[in-house]
């Protein structure tokens, strides 16, 4: 089996506001890099055996901070880009409701048969980060590998590999914090086993 943690970037310059941020390319604020610089410190005794990241800045900016701890370059996949939030990109939860109302109530109630306007629907977000993760541990079986990554995607995967129901990826993972600690147990098919979830580095070391 392999350990896969998953990790969400550093905290960038939307999230202040909680603005839906995607495809956007936004950069880490100063604590967003002070959040990837304690990732980086608890890289060094975490035992990891390979990194995997997404194509975006403020998840390569992370990666790089693990690189200059200890060494470990980033295989970059499109695959573990975050979902697509189409009208939504940018915008507050306040803003959406205000734009297109009807779509938003729609996608409070369930976030995948009626994700946000424009959007890329997350059955095949996650099907996408599953066939990622699955060519992960194909490439480090018996390994520890982070991956970094983003909230939405890494909660639907999370759903996908447990067995829950996709749509309640925003109910039974409310919150992902920025570079906590979530680790996955799996072997490539069927059901992976959650070890940990949401952990602050701080409580790692």
């Amino acid at each position: 089996m392999t350990d896969l943690v998953l990790v969400r970037h550093g905290e960038t310059v939307w999230h202040h506001d909680n603005r839906y941020t995607g495809r956007t390319d936004v950069s880490l604020t100063e604590r967003g890099r002070q959040q990837a610089n304690l990732l980086a410190h608890w890289a060094t005794h975490a035992g990891l055996t390979a990194m995997w990241a997404s194509p975006l800045s403020r998840a390569q900016d992370t990666a790089k901070a693990v690189t200059s701890a200890i060494g470990l370059r980033a295989t970059v996949d499109d695959r573990l880009t975050e979902l697509d939030f189409g009208e939504g990109e940018g915008l507050t939860g306040q803003e959406m409701a205000a734009r297109f109302p009807e779509a938003r109530q729609a996608f409070q109630a369930d976030p995948v048969a009626f994700h946000l306007p424009g959007g890329e629907d997350p059955v095949r977000a996650a099907e996408r980060a599953e066939r990622c993760l699955a060519d992960v541990v194909a490439a480090a079986p018996e390994g520890r590998v982070l991956v970094v990554g983003h909230s939405t995607l890494h909660r639907l995967v999370l759903c996908r590999l447990l067995g829950l129901p996709l749509s309640t990826y925003r109910t039974v993972f409310p919150v992902v914090r920025n570079c906590a600690i979530t680790t996955v147990r799996w072997t490539g098919t069927g059901r992976a086993a959650l070890i940990e979830f949401n952990t602050r580095i701080e409580e790692t070391r």
